[in-house]
């Protein structure tokens, strides 16, 4: 099925409203500033200006100032200005993938050093209790095998972006 502009459009403004959902449950963000989010990913690189988020989002020009800033002071978003055109172009910013990755490899990093001294532990009980280990070692490794796994999946995740 070949799809037109006026399609394109529809699915841009559905996936807006299902990303803004999203990142109002999983960033706690307002609803005005999910959907500035939503809208500056899937506008790409080439930016949005302000009047454009306040036609497009049909909200109130404070409203998105506000939120706007709020997204800049959080590190998601930034701006760039045009030779000789006043308008500021906010749009995501190129880092914050890298960012986030980051973050979620360091989390789980500490837990696979707390999940090992657990196993460790587990370990030590099992060996003094033959008889009757008190321990499944299987979910304590399957554990540790998933976020070695799931760590070296996102470095290679970062790879992948910093050789775009």
């Amino acid at each position: 099925m070949k799809m037109n502009k006026t399609d394109l459009e529809a699915q841009k403004i559905r996936l807006i409203e299902k990303l803004g959902v999203q990142f109002e449950k999983e960033h706690q963000l307002a609803p005005v500033a999910a959907r500035i989010f939503a809208t500056l990913i899937v506008t790409g690189k080439k930016g949005i200006t302000f009047d454009q988020l306040v036609n497009d989002l049909n909200a109130g020009k404070s409203t998105v100032s506000t939120h706007l800033e709020h997204l800049q002071t959080t590190n998601r978003i930034e701006y760039y200005t045009k030779s000789g055109d006043r308008k500021r172009y906010f749009i995501v910013k190129p880092d914050l993938m890298e960012n986030h990755i980051d973050e979620v490899t360091a989390k789980w990093e500490a837990q696979k050093c707390i999940h090992k001294e657990v196993l460790e532990y587990k370990l030590k009980s099992n060996e003094l209790n033959k008889e009757n280990p008190p321990f499944d070692m299987e979910f304590q490794q399957s554990l540790l095998d998933f976020l070695d796994e799931a760590t070296a999946a996102l470095n290679k995740l970062k790879k992948n972006i910093n050789n775009h």
